[in-house]
């Protein structure tokens, strides 16, 4: 059961296929992350949750954007349904053409590196990701598919910053703040920090009742391990 709940897991965590929005990159911004929502308006910096229990999230818009051309628009829009359908050799001919003719837009990068990652490319979701966040740092939802990207890449480092920092941004997103306990508890064998991340996205999402799940199966495995260390020093 134990193996089993882990796979599970696992599987949840490395299957997520998540669209996010374009955005336009603000000048010299300050510097301060499964099927899912899907935010459509390119000029809005929106937020969609991603991992185990999505749930679409409003878009909150920016004024202070520029606008995006109408034919740009639609290109991003078709590249986004390509993708949603699966296609993803003609998702990444479009947002990669999007990357060259409007490279101050985070949304294509972002779009590309989820292309590249489906594809089995760590290397490059990661290159695209990175840039992604360069271009809107106070994005919470990209720093969460930055260190999916990472964590995928084998980086649990910087997968563990990027959580971190999504979590620094917006103490709100719960995406971030499960992914952080999904790679404390899997792949840094950190039980307890697990389940404060758990216990605090539970806070989040009161009604996940297979993150409900996994607290107690993890603190099922703790007290079976807690009672074997005693009878061992006993």
């Amino acid at each position: 059961m134990r193996s089993a709940e882990r796979a599970i897991r696992k599987a949840c965590f490395a299957l997520a296929s998540v669209l996010l929005a374009a955005c336009t990159a603000l000048p010299n911004p300050p510097a301060p992350p499964t099927p899912a929502g899907v935010v459509n308006d390119m000029k809005s910096a929106g937020k969609v949750a991603v991992e185990v229990a999505p749930k679409p999230a409003p878009v909150v818009a920016k004024p202070d954007l520029a606008p995006i051309a109408p034919a740009v628009q639609r290109a991003f829009d078709d590249a986004r349904q390509a993708l949603a359908s699966g296609h993803l050799v003609e998702a990444e001919r479009g947002f990669s053409a999007l990357t060259k003719s409007n490279p101050e837009l985070a949304g294509p990068y972002a779009n590309l590196g989820l292309v590249h990652r489906q594809a089995g490319r760590p290397a490059e979701a990661v290159a695209a990701l990175e840039k992604a966040v360069q271009l809107s740092p106070q994005r919470s939802d990209l720093s969460n598919q930055l260190g999916l990207a990472y964590r995928t890449a084998g980086d649990f480092a910087r997968a563990k910053a990027s959580y971190e920092r999504a979590i620094a941004l917006d103490a709100g997103y719960g995406p971030a703040v499960l992914n952080l306990g999904i790679l404390h508890d899997l792949y840094l064998w950190d039980g307890a920090r697990a389940l404060e991340l758990y216990d605090r996205y539970m806070q989040l999402e009161p009604n996940d009742e297979q993150v409900k799940r996994w607290i107690t199966d993890l603190r099922n495995r703790t007290t079976q391990r807690d009672s074997a260390q005693r009878k061992e020093q006993g």
